[in-house]
């Protein structure tokens, strides 16, 4: 026991020694260094007690047990061996004293004095014998005892001592302990909110592993840090294989370096830009080549593709030029350090982060314009930078955080300066404001009492106040029912049902342009029936060409159709995409004074592009996807199309509205759309995963009803919908979302095919 008990303290030692050196790599966390420093502490106390016990048993059982065998024992087993042989003599002397003949007297006297000596030597030793067992069963009792009990008082001791050092740090780790649940519970949080930044940059991400958006490569040749333009370049080897090498190529403070590898020093290509010249190459056999030449030698690069090259160049005759407009003095001040590390950034990052930034500035300024958006729509925090899209409120970032945790079907979060926004989404958000929602949500809230949080209220008083307000939706005033609430009384004195107003948009119209090249301009669809349309005159066909794509648009197809995450945006000229403005008013009766349904109030607020209505109607619970029977079936999704207003089909998508829905003709929404020639809603249909493949009653599917309407607009977007699901189709695996083959050429080629079809339909319409 003792043995093992040395080699368990080895090993315990060697344990509290890793457990230091953790504690030394975790240095720059203090609460992890300070945990393991003190449990290492504690545990090597522990090992001191531990080998106190061991000493204590080697001195008190083990060496006290051992002497009592060789001291005691020993010497038992003496005395017994001299008793045993003189036994045994005295029973020899006694068979010679019986062997001894009668008629030999000299023989009997000799075997009697033999047995009188015998027996008196072996009582004198039985009486040692017997004294010598009384002695050693007396002291084994007593050396037993006294060993197993100050073995016992050395555990004791250990124990006891293990016990006071735990209870010493029993309030250390209660501490630990409720922090511990707080880090998980923040792992957690982050781990969804990176889940969710996963996501999104997956969605944002087009061509991401095929290459980046070229459209944006820029060069700044007053950059701060110094560094014009940064990129990966191909450059040919000047030994006599003529090898190309893949090297990262920076142009900084008028001179052209590169580096192998990221720790590696920056190798000089050209030591002064004003002293050498860039040119394309065309005569050798790579591709997107150049060559920058110095009095001292030439170098041979090759970008990736013939916007790069264009950009390559472009900034290094930029950088010639700026390096001759610098004073000697500046310049030389300012030469490249070669001991720096270069920057590991993209070629676009730069102009990236800034367009992002000010785009974000802009954005936000946009959203905190609206009446009520100025402070968090919960608890009064100003400058709030965070918004619940599908409740069109701005929030500060601990009600953000609050509000994520409901779920993304109470309310879907989104950043106003880190995220992207839709144009469609934006709209959305300036059309409602903290304001307007709050009308509906805290409508009651001083009746009942309830004292609002306010930005320094505690965590706990926010997320009650939130779950209360749109969760339990306490704070609702209730649509007008039966009594004198619902009732109005006329001229006569009697009552009369109560009439529901609601704000109707007008249609804003904006004159067709003068086209500046002859082309066959294409008809505005009518909203019949494909029968009308196809029987209508062309001469009384009302021609326009404001919304027709032009070549530069390309890009914004694919984000719609490839990523989902950005829109093109209301179509200059359509009139169902602005809710905003001044409008005429539809009302109606309420069914005999019956309270109102909050579907068929939703119902109604969407045909009549009344966003407020249609929040409140929501908030009271109304189903966004509530079927009317008695109007063939159509959803409020349906009639935010018939009324025309992208802005409310918006809002009924982000709330969970069904895309795919039809009614009782079989026509989802994206058949109405493209029936009234609603460009803008189709695209944001497709962008939502409308199935163009769906047929109606009368079995035609949506580019059916679009190319016989002569919709060159919805044609376009429904062709190019359906050529890039055959393309995903046709590449597999590889073609799913967020997903791009990175060097196969049929992406090039589709690219290309849609571009010029785009050409080809703009042309004939």
């Amino acid at each position: 026991m003792i043995e093992a008990g040395k080699v368990y303290i080895t090993t315990n030692k060697h344990f509290v020694s890793g457990v230091r050196d953790l504690s030394q790599q975790c240095r720059n966390d203090e609460v992890v260094s300070e945990c393991l420093q003190k449990f290492g502490d504690s545990l090597q106390e522990m090992i001191n007690y531990h080998m106190i016990l061991f000493d204590q048993a080697q001195r008190s059982v083990r060496q006290q047990l051992h002497n009592f065998v060789k001291d005691d024992v020993r010497k038992f087993k003496e005395t017994k061996k001299q008793f045993d042989k003189v036994r045994e003599d005295m029973e020899m002397s006694l068979v010679k004293n019986a062997q001894a003949p009668r008629h030999r007297p000299h023989e009997v006297e000799e075997a009697t004095g033999a047995l009188t000596l015998t027996r008196k030597c072996f009582r004198h030793l039985a009486l040692d014998y017997v004294l010598q067992i009384n002695v050693l069963q007396a002291k084994k009792k007593f050396e037993i005892l006294d060993a197993m009990l100050s073995f016992m008082h050395a555990q004791y001791t250990f124990f006891q001592q293990g016990y006071s050092l735990l209870h010493q740090l029993d309030p250390y780790m209660k501490k630990l302990a409720a922090e511990l649940d707080q880090l998980v519970i923040d792992s957690a949080v982050e781990k969804r909110e990176m889940e969710r930044k996963h996501a999104l940059i997956q969605q944002r991400t087009l061509l991401q592993d095929f290459s980046y958006d070229e459209s944006k490569v820029e060069f700044d040749v007053d950059a701060p840090n110094g560094v014009v333009m940064e990129g990966y370049l191909f450059k040919r080897a000047s030994n006599a294989f003529k090898t190309w090498n893949r090297r990262w190529f920076s142009i900084q403070n008028s001179q052209l370096v590169y580096q192998k590898k990221l720790k590696d020093g920056l190798t000089v290509v050209v030591d002064d830009l004003r002293l050498c010249t860039v040119k394309p190459c065309e005569d050798i056999e790579r591709r997107f080549c150049f060559e920058v030449v110095s009095p001292t030698k030439s170098c041979m690069l090759q970008a990736d593709s013939e916007k790069l090259r264009q950009a390559w160049v472009q900034a290094v005759q930029a950088s010639i030029a700026s390096a001759y407009r610098e004073s000697p003095d500046s310049y030389y001040i300012e030469r490249l350090d070669r001991t720096a590390s270069p920057s590991t950034s993209s070629i676009d990052s730069a102009p990236d982060t800034r367009d992002r930034s000010s785009k974000g500035e802009s954005i936000l300024q946009r959203v905190q314009s609206v009446a009520g958006n100025g402070q968090c729509c919960d608890c009064g925090q100003p400058d709030p930078r965070w918004a619940s899209i599908n409740l069109g409120i701005l929030l500060c970032i601990e009600c953000s955080g609050i509000h994520r945790s409901l779920g993304v079907h109470c309310s879907k979060v989104r950043s106003l300066t880190l995220d992207s926004w839709e144009p469609e989404l934006l709209k959305l958000m300036c059309e409602l404001g903290n304001s307007t929602v709050n009308q509906i949500y805290e409508a009651q809230c001083e009746e009942l009492g309830l004292q609002k949080p306010t930005a320094s209220s505690s965590r706990q008083d926010k997320e009650a106040w939130i779950k209360v307000k749109y969760v339990e939706r306490k704070f609702l005033k209730k649509l007008p029912g039966a009594g004198a609430e619902a009732m109005e009384t006329g001229g006569g004195g009697e009552p009369k049902p109560r009439r529901w107003s609601s704000k109707k948009c007008r249609r804003h119209h904006s004159s067709p342009r003068v086209p500046r090249m002859r082309r066959q301009l294409r008809p505005e669809p009518a909203t019949i029936s494909p029968a009308a349309l196809s029987s209508a005159s062309t001469l009384e066909r009302k021609f326009r060409r404001d919304s027709l794509f032009c070549p530069d648009e390309l890009d914004s197809l694919f984000s719609y159709f490839d990523t989902g995450a950005a829109g093109a945006g209301p179509r200059k000229g359509e009139a169902s995409e602005d809710s905003s403005g001044e409008g005429e008013r539809e009302t109606w009766d309420l069914e005999d004074g019956r309270e109102v349904h909050p579907g068929l109030l939703a119902y109604r607020a969407a045909r009549a592009r009344n966003l407020p209505v249609l929040a409140e109607a929501l908030a009271h619970g109304a189903e966004v996807n509530w079927v009317n029977e008695e109007d063939e079936g159509k959803t409020p999704l349906i009639q935010a199309v018939l009324g025309g207003s992208l802005i409310i089909c918006e809002f009924l998508l982000q709330n969970g509205a069904d895309v795919n829905q039809r009614d009782s003709r079989g026509r989802a929404p994206l058949h109405h759309a493209t029936y009234l020639g609603h460009t803008g809603q189709v695209c944001l249909f497709l962008k939502r995963g409308a199935d163009q493949h769906a047929l109606d009653q009368d079995q035609q599917d949506p580019l059916a009803i679009a190319v016989q309407a002569a919709n060159a607009d919805i044609v376009t977007l429904l062709r190019l919908a359906r050529m890039n699901e055959e393309m995903r189709e046709a590449e597999g695996p590889l073609g799913q979302p967020g997903q791009y083959p990175g060097s196969s050429p049929t992406e090039l080629q589709y690219r290309k095919c849609i571009q010029e079809f785009i050409s080809l339909t703009i042309d004939e319409c």
